[in-house]
C-alpha cells in the first residue's frame, strides 16, 4: 500500500517561547522568512504525502490561514508586479490537501496521534513533529516509508547523542535487521525496547527517538488502550513500546533508521536561533553576505 497521509502534531502551547506565543503559534515562528511548519509540510509534500492532517488546539486559526489561499495580498501583488513574493505566497496554498483536526486537550504526544485515527483510517502514515527541522538535502523520510512497505511495521528515526543527553528523549534498543546480509544498510535496525527520557546510566543506548515516525495504523488501538505514562500523559513511546512486542500480522514490529543527515532543533530558543543561522547561512540569496558579517561580527564578541 502507498503511503499517502502524514500527520503534524501542533496543539502544544509554546510555553518555552512566551512571550512571543501567547498570541502567535510556536509553529508559525518564522525559520529566516518562512514559518517552522511550513518546512515540515514542504518535507511531506516532498515525500509524497500530499493529503497532510494538522492536529491543533485554541489559538491556532494562523495555522489554517497560512496554508489558505490570501486573495486580497495576491491581488496587491499581482497589481504591483512583484511576481516573485506572489509566488512565494501562492506556495504554501498550493502545497497539497491540508486537513486540520483539533486535540482538545493536551493530553501528550499519544493522544495527539489518536486524534488522527478517523482521517487516516486503516492505512500506515507519517507522523512529522514540528521541533525537528530536516535539511532537504539529506534523505530521512523516503528511507522510513520504504522500510515500512518492506517490513509492514512502524519505523522511527534515530539519532546518536551523547549519553549525557539521552535522558532528554526517548530511547531505543536496537539489534540488526534480519535479512539485510553483508551489503545491508546497517542504519536500518529493528527495534527490541523503548524507553521514555532514561536516566543515563539505565538507557539501553545512545540512540535517541527524533521526531520522525511511519507507523502502522494499529498503534491506533493500542494508543486507545495506554495509560499516560510519564508526565501523566499519553506517550507514543509506550505505544511503539507494545507495537515492538506484537507479532506482524497484529501490525506490529517497530523498525528504525539512524540518520546521520542534517538536523536543526527549533524545540528551546537557544537551538531555536541556532537553526536560523545554520539555514540562512546556507541560503544561495542570503548566506554569502550573511556568513561574511557573521565571520565579522564574531571577531568583536569576547
Amino acid at each position: 500500500m502507498t503511503i499517502q497521509k502524514a500527520v503534524i502534531p501542533a496543539a502544544g502551547l509554546g510555553t518555552r517561547f512566551l512571550p512571543a506565543t501567547k498570541a502567535t503559534p510556536k509553529e508559525m515562528l518564522p525559520i529566516v522568512d518562512k514559518p517552522a511548519i511550513q518546512y515540515v509540510v514542504e518535507e511531506a509534500v516532498r515525500a509524497g504525502l500530499d493529503d497532510v492532517l494538522l492536529i491543533t488546539g485554541r489559538s491556532k486559526r494562523s495555522l489554517a490561514d497560512h496554508f489558505d489561499a490570501a486573495p486580497e495580498l495576491e491581488q496587491a501583488l499581482e497589481a504591483k508586479g512583484d511576481t516573485e513574493r506572489l509566488a512565494k505566497v501562492r506556495a504554501s496554498s498550493e502545497l497539497g490537501h491540508v486537513h486540520f483536526v483539533r486535540q482538545g486537550q493536551p493530553k501528550g504526544l499519544g493522544h495527539a496521534v489518536l486524534q488522527a485515527k478517523h482521517h487516516v483510517g486503516h492505512e500506515p502514515f507519517a507522523v512529522l513533529l514540528g521541533d525537528d527541522l530536516i535539511d532537504e538535502r539529506d534523505e530521512l523520510l523516503s528511507t522510513m516509508l520504504t522500510l515500512q512497505e518492506r517490513t509492514g511495521g512502524s519505523v522511527i528515526a534515530l539519532l546518536e547523542v551523547p549519553p549525557s543527553q539521552i535522558s532528554l528523549y526517548g530511547c531505543a534498543a536496537v539489534e540488526p535487521l534480519a535479512g539485510q546480509g553483508s551489503g545491508g544498510d546497517a542504519d536500518q535496525v529493528r527495534v527490541t525496547a523503548l524507553v521514555e527520557k532514561p536516566d543515563a546510566d539505565e538507557a539501553p543506548s545512545n540512540l535517541a527517538i527524533i521526531g520522525r515516525y511511519v507507523l502502522n495504523a494499529a498503534v491506533f488501538d493500542v494508543l486507545e488502550r495506554t495509560e499516560p505514562g510519564r508526565g501523566g500523559e499519553i506517550q507514543l513511546t509506550d505505544a511503539l513500546a507494545t507495537l515492538a512486542d506484537l507479532p506482524t500480522e497484529q501490525g506490529g514490529g517497530v523498525y528504525g533508521v539512524v540518520f546521520r543527515g542534517r538536523r536543526y532543533d527549533t524545540g528551546d530558543r537557544l537551538d531555536y536561533l541556532k537553526a536560523v543561522v545554520q539555514i540562512a547561512s546556507d541560503r544561495p540569496d542570503l548566506g554569502p553576505d550573511f556568513r561574511s558579517w557573521l565571520t565579522e561580527y564574531a571577531t568583536t564578541l569576547d
